[in-house]
């Protein structure tokens, strides 16, 4: 064969929420595209075997099975995986690497969305949106429902973000165009590039006990995962306001639990320990939580964006031009 064999190892609607038909025939002028036969799921690795077999490049989603070895040895063309989303984790291993398969991945394309319902969830914790909602729909009389705790507005506020991450930057930019003050903890984040963003950089304790709000915005590294525990919810005002759409390992999913049982604390979580939510859940009772699937970053704009990084980063890999989102081998334990 003369020109590259793209391998796209998703679901039906996963392909149908991330290419439009603009982007397919982008990518078929790069190269010749192959797709799981109907009925075959690329997360079975035989299927996934027999897709990858004279592969150049992989576009993976959720679903898709891991680059095993097993799978690289029957793939000796593959030299690149484009991940239609950010953290690569689920799909790529240290022998990927070492075969010699590059790998980039999408998560920019994410960061503006996620930032934007962090946004959202922020604003209806502080107008006890959620509260208001849940006692009307549960039945509760209207003098009740209206008997809400103190609301406040965004502006003047001091807001809390853990993690100066694409995601963080994105939402600390949009609540501070809205007038609040942002504190940021992020061990990666100097003092020059905290004044760069127009915030105030402290520790984790400092952040949790002077913030109405804190956003979770970190990815899940060996220091980040219960980083915010009993302890640490205890540093928290009463009536704090705590909104995760990072990751549910962040948070001591017990110590939370308590915190919201007690009142103390009202939360946003789009992230959650295990998904789907049991319908049992005692999440889905509380009146002084919101909560959504997982879908923080599911905006049309997100995905359609996502779509043109990886059809670029591939048109790059196939002018043998600088990948601009590669992940290195060295960056893989901090992608989240």
């Amino acid at each position: 064969m003369s020109g590259p064999v793209v391998a796209v190892a998703l679901t039906p609607p996963v392909r149908e929420l991330f290419f439009d038909p603009a982007d397919w025939a982008a990518l078929r002028r790069l190269a010749e595209v192959r797709l799981p036969p109907p009925g075959h799921d690329v997360g079975d690795e035989a299927t996934l075997a027999r897709l990858l077999a004279d592969a150049d490049v992989v576009v993976t989603g959720w679903g898709t099975a891991p680059l095993t070895g097993g799978l690289l040895a029957g793939a000796p063309r593959l030299r690149l995986l484009a991940h239609t989303g950010a953290s690569v984790k689920p799909f790529v291993t240290p022998e990927s690497f070492a075969r010699g398969v590059r790998v980039t991945q999408a998560g920019e394309a994410m960061a503006y969305a996620v930032g934007e319902q962090a946004l959202a969830l922020t604003l209806a914790l502080l107008h006890g949106l959620h509260r208001f909602d849940h006692a009307l729909r549960t039945g509760v009389d209207w003098a009740r429902a209206k008997a809400a705790p103190p609301r406040r507005e965004l502006r003047g506020a001091t807001v809390g973000v853990v993690g100066a991450s694409r995601t963080g930057r994105a939402y600390l930019g949009l609540v501070r165009a809205l007038g609040a003050r942002v504190l940021v903890t992020d061990p990666y984040l100097d003092d020059a590039g905290a004044a760069a963003l127009g915030v105030e950089r402290v520790a984790l304790d400092e952040l949790l006990s002077r913030s109405l709000v804190v956003s979770l915005h970190a990815p899940v590294l060996p220091g980040t995962v219960g980083m915010i525990g009993a302890r640490e919810l205890g540093l928290l005002a009463d009536g704090a306001l705590l909104v995760n759409t990072a990751r549910a390992a962040l948070v001591d999913e017990a110590a939370l639990l308590a915190a919201l049982r007690a009142g103390r604390i009202d939360a946003a979580l789009d992230v959650f320990h295990a998904e789907p939510l049991p319908v049992d859940h005692p999440l889905r009772a509380l009146p002084n939580v919101l909560l959504t699937p997982h879908e923080s970053a599911g905006t049309v704009q997100s995905r359609r964006r996502a779509a043109g990084i990886v059809l670029a980063e591939i048109d790059r890999f196939v002018r043998g031009d600088p990948l601009r989102h590669e992940v290195r081998p060295e960056q893989l334990p901090t992608t989240g």
